[in-house]
């Protein structure tokens, strides 16, 4: 049956639909650790220096267009929530036709800004080559893994988390073979493992659309939803462009790292990338809870279930406190034997360079866990101002420690960037979701769950059941006058 997140205990359903999302992370990194590997062990320290190198600049621009992507998901799962399937529809057109204008921007512009851009972030001459190759493939094959998120975004937006996972894992078997072979007996160099991953992503792109088309007719867009109006547009860039902008501004911060850690030579650039393949690991679990608190927040905002938003963003955050700690010991004791994997023998200061981040990181991620699922809430729920701006708030803080504790303490300082980034964000984030809570508990909820439903077919499991068929009725509850006085998400008509 479909999964939905409006009913059963709030912390359960939030595991239930966060658990294939950390699943699939760890399978993406898995194929960016072979990645990693092939190029560190067959191109050499200096090529994967020089694919590192990238990463802050990637991460600005496909980061951007990833959380724009992930923003046109949330009136998808508030119409879902609302059991508005002409809303859901409707949606879904506007969101395909955003990404794709932005798709093309993204193809046409990136290639052309890589070189420019990666002279200005100070890269090392032997590594600027290698790291504008690899920039400008990602970049001209960027649409793939824009649309795979959109894709994605709008099949969790309905509960199914599951299924994203099985694509992304076929996805990174293949791009696990395709690294292998051109950067191996084709030697394509680092441009083989760009196009690896853009080749990859553009199977995913083939294996969603033939789901949609074959398993969830909610999704199904009719001629008259692609009359897209204004208001719709409005309404997705309105929570879409702050999360694309969020991520920019994360990223910008991420540049600023990256041109101290260029400053500080080749080996400071290996071990960064290194301990940021590592630490992305433990990053996976912690933005899985927030990307499921932010689903559950839509969904139960369209569900008129403000007390089931209370009660489960408390239970999130313990679920991401308790992680956090778990995932923090596990860094710490084992981080420098993995490492160790991507760099051989004999780069032992790119290790212990590697290990010191990896501590730094591990003893605060607490800090990150409740960042993710606060910002997710708010996300979710409509508000998207605070967490725009935390986005400056770790701009700032890491663009300080970045220059001023770098200088002070070399790569220590630099690696410090992240947690302080981190407890700006939090202490921004914290303030906002008490007043969101407050205003939640000030509105009565009736007991009674619904007397209105709305059938949407959906064909097949989207749970990871072995339901064949199966008829998902989305319950519309009962909405006292004091509840509106929080901005519900309007049904279309």
């Amino acid at each position: 049956m479909a999964t939905t997140l409006i009913t059963g205990r709030p912390w359960r359903v939030i595991l239930a639909f966060a658990v294939p999302l950390p699943i699939g992370n760890v399978v993406q990194q898995l194929y960016q650790f072979v990645d990693t590997i092939v190029v560190g062990r067959q191109l050499g320290v200096n090529s994967l220096a020089a694919v590192g190198s990238t990463g802050s600049l990637i991460f600005l621009v496909i980061g951007f267009a990833w959380g724009l992507s992930s923003g046109f998901a949330i009136p998808t799962a508030q119409a879902f929530g609302a059991g508005d399937a002409r809303g859901v529809r409707r949606s879904v057109a506007t969101g395909t036709l955003l990404t794709a204008c932005t798709s093309l921007i993204l193809t046409v512009a990136g290639p052309l800004m890589a070189h420019p851009f990666l002279m200005l972030l100070q890269t090392p001459p032997e590594l600027l080559g290698e790291a504008t190759v690899f920039t400008q493939v990602t970049f001209i094959g960027g649409s793939t893994i824009m649309f795979f998120n959109y894709l994605a975004a709008i099949i969790r937006a309905i509960g199914d988390s599951t299924t994203p996972l099985v694509f992304l894992s076929i996805s990174c078997a293949l791009n696990v073979g395709l690294v292998i072979l051109m950067v191996g007996p084709l030697a394509f160099g680092v441009a083989g493992a760009a196009l690896a991953t853009v080749i990859a992503q553009a199977v995913s792109v083939l294996l969603c659309l033939l789901y949609v088309w074959r398993r969830l007719p909610v999704l199904h867009v009719r001629r008259e939803d692609w009359k897209v109006g204004r208001d719709a547009i409005v309404e997705h860039l309105r929570l879409g462009l702050p999360m694309g902008f969020q991520a920019s501004i994360i990223a910008i911060g991420a540049l600023t790292v990256q041109v101290a850690l260029n400053t500080l030579g080749a080996e400071a650039v290996a071990a960064y990338t290194a301990a940021s393949r590592v630490d992305s690991l433990a990053n996976a679990f912690l933005a899985s809870l927030g990307l499921a608190a932010s689903m559950y927040a839509a969904q139960n905002l369209g569900a008129r279930r403000p007390d089931r938003i209370r009660r489960g963003t408390k239970q999130a955050i313990w679920m991401a406190v308790i992680t956090s700690a778990i995932l923090g010991a596990i860094m710490i004791a084992f981080g420098a034997s993995v490492v160790r994997l991507f760099v051989g023998d004999g780069a032992d200061e790119v290790v212990e360079l590697a290990h010191l981040m990896l501590i730094i990181n591990g003893v605060s991620y607490s800090l990150l866990g409740v960042l993710f699922v606060l910002r997710g809430v708010l996300q979710g729920i409509g508000r998207v101002l605070v967490p725009t701006v935390t986005g400056v708030i770790e701009l700032f803080m890491r663009v300080g420690a970045a220059v001023v504790l770098g200088s002070l303490m070399g790569f220590g300082g630099v690696a410090l960037s992240n947690p302080l980034a981190w407890l700006g964000a939090v202490a921004l984030l914290i303030p906002a979701y008490v007043r969101a809570h407050r205003d939640f508990a000030k509105m009565t909820v009736d007991p009674v769950e619904t007397t209105l439903t709305t059938p949407m077919a959906i064909i097949g499991p989207t749970d990871g059941s072995m339901v064949v068929d199966a008829v998902f009725t989305a319950p519309v509850p009962i909405v006292p006058p004091r509840l509106t006085r929080m901005r519900m998400p309007r049904r279309s008509r």
